[in-house]
């Protein structure tokens, strides 16, 4: 099936000799078919069984089959595309494998100079983690240790920004602060002062991405500061430390583990970050943006796009495995086996005041930016005409009633219902295949299982233009045409969020003892039957902690399905960016 399906490409003939010895071709080779993969899929679940009955993985069918089936479709979605993607890097504009395209590329000014791409995307990811983690610090000490009234209300506004598009925000920056916005409306006509545009370029960026990104820093720190123990606060100040003291040298630093995963979280998510400094980034150029001018601008270069989709590949892969060494080579450990009924302590009042006066303001302008997208809908045209109106909302998702029958009308219901049907589609998928193999990896050991496992949780690391571009350079040509379809978005999906569902679920297996595994096994039940009928139960949080998340994931992505998106399959978040620009 491989040699089939690479001997002949778009353009012909991929290997010389078969071209000398049968001369050039007629037509084009179409992509596999259905054919194809009940074949290559029979085929790997006929191999797997015979390792089986061989003794690997002590002779089990269903888990050999599994982990078959997980390697092919891992390296199929997230290998191959990255190959892909590394070999483009080298193909000339002439359609040839050339090194001196590569370094002409790679060693451009416009990259690596100061003000170029890879400075710029630098300099406001660190802006963004340090101010996102500084905020979620604070929102999790106003929730978690202190006493004041509304504090459940903040840990749930604190989160908010996470179940919305990161751009719509953007969008509502616009609306604010904009040439046109309300704030420079007010401050014209009050104070005489000239509108300007400041929004747009980095300090529009950077306020746009620490208001969407410091709700992934509150859920690592809100954790880590509610799971310190008493027992060593109570410690320090039965030695008489005051309780500044005790935060600075005990509190403080037991959230070091957490401080340093939210950074880096934030840092890559920022670093990923796409529909924001598309909407605000005026004249910053950041990477996630250039990868997608390089494509479908005026530059048409598929080979410069896959170089600054490897650039920041690697960036994210470099702070991913700096995240993992950090947290490794040092012990947090506070809670063990001991019972521990202590209370935790208040923060002191002068920390306390601290970290409302850093929060309050921020939680305000959330409320009101969030105010903003609900009301902007309601005038005729923001900016130009303030008349109030439901034009807009009747656009969009107008219901008419013909000869008793409802149609709808509005020119965004065909995206968004497109949005829900993927969404509804690739949850489930993405939560049963992470959570499968977080089983697999969790629960047996196998040759291969560490790279397997890095593999896997690669697409945690990858950003969204990065998957983009590959799944485009991979699947719009044969041997695999996917491009424009329904099913690349669904897979785009599973495997991108799959990381999560994995980590959940390791997280949850963890907590289950393997000796139930053997119980089962004793009763003569087999894998299939242990993972239904006793793992899945007790792993129902996780179960449904992974769909959430990827529904939500779904619903809210842009920076990969803005490549992959066609008129059928329309999503509603490229919809909203194309009306934004």
């Amino acid at each position: 099936i491989a040699a089939v399906a690479t001997a002949i490409d778009i353009g012909g003939w991929t290997w010389p000799a078969l071209a000398a010895l049968f001369g050039p071709l007629r037509g084009r080779q179409p992509g596999l078919g259905y054919g194809a993969l009940a074949v290559a899929a029979a085929a790997l679940m006929l191999v797997c069984h015979g390792l089986a009955l061989r003794g690997w993985v002590r002779g089990d069918a269903f888990i050999a089959s599994a982990i078959g089936a997980a390697v092919a479709l891992v390296g199929l979605f997230t290998l191959y595309p990255l190959s892909r993607l590394l070999v483009r890097a080298f193909v000339d504009s002439d359609g040839h494998a050339s090194l001196k395209a590569l370094t002409a590329r790679i060693a451009s000014s416009q990259i690596w100079g100061y003000g170029g791409v890879v400075w710029n995307t630098l300099q406001l990811g660190v802006m963004t983690a340090t101010a996102a983690t500084l905020l979620a610090l604070g929102f999790a000490l106003v929730v978690t240790r202190t006493r004041l009234p509304g504090r459940r209300l903040v840990g749930v506004m604190a989160i908010v920004p996470m179940i919305t598009p990161p751009f719509v925000i953007g969008l509502a920056l616009i609306m604010l602060f904009g040439r046109s916005g309300i704030v420079n409306a007010i401050l014209e006509s009050a104070f005489g002062v000239n509108p300007t545009r400041w929004i747009y370029g980095l300090p529009g960026v950077w306020l746009a991405q620490t208001l969407a990104l410091t709700p992934v820093a509150y859920l690592v720190l809100v954790g880590v500061v509610d799971g310190i123990s008493p027992a060593f606060e109570e410690a320090a100040q039965t030695l008489r430390a005051s309780r500044y003291r005790t935060f600075a040298t005990v509190t403080l630093p037991l959230m070091a583990p957490g401080l340093i995963n939210a950074f880096l979280l934030v840092f890559i998510e920022s670093l990923a970050d796409f529909g924001n400094p598309l909407l605000l980034g005026g004249n910053l150029e950041v990477l996630s943006v250039s990868i997608y001018f390089a494509i479908v601008g005026v530059q048409q270069d598929p080979g410069r796009a896959a170089i600054l989709a490897i650039v920041l590949l690697a960036l994210s892969l470099s702070v991913f495995m700096i995240q993992r060494r950090l947290l490794a080579r040092r012990s947090f450990v506070t809670i063990s086996g001991k019972g521990d009924s202590g209370k935790r302590m208040l923060l002191p009042r002068s920390v306390s005041a601290v970290a409302a006066l850093l929060t309050l303001p921020w939680l305000v302008l959330a409320v009101i930016v969030y105010a903003m997208i609900f009301a902007g809908g309601f005038f005729e045209k923001w900016g130009l005409n303030h008349a109030l109106t439901l034009r807009n909302y009747v656009t969009a998702f107008g219901v008419e009633n013909v000869n008793g029958a409802l149609h709808l009308t509005g020119g965004a219901w065909s995206s968004f219902l497109t949005t829900l049907s993927i969404a509804l589609v690739s949850a489930p998928m993405t939560a049963a295949f992470g959570l499968l193999v977080a089983y697999l990896l969790n629960r047996h050991r196998f040759a291969g299982r560490g790279a397997f496992e890095f593999i896997a949780m690669l697409s945690f690391a990858m950003p969204g233009t990065v998957v983009g571009i590959a799944y485009i350079l991979a699947f719009n040509a044969p041997p695999i045409e996917l491009a424009y379809t329904g099913i690349i978005l669904v897979a785009c999906f599973v495997f991108r969020d799959m990381a999560t569902s994995l980590r959940a679920g390791a997280a949850t297996l963890s907590q289950i003892d393997p000796s139930l595994d053997d119980a089962s096994a004793t009763l003569r039940a087999g894998s299939f039957a242990t993972l239904r009928r006793v793992i899945l139960p007790l792993a129902r949080p996780a179960v449904i902690a992974a769909l959430v998340y990827s529904f939500i994931s779904a619903m809210t992505s842009i920076s990969a399905v803005i490549f992959l998106t066609s008129p059928r399959f329309d999503m509603a978040t490229v919809n909203i960016v194309g009306r934004a620009e």
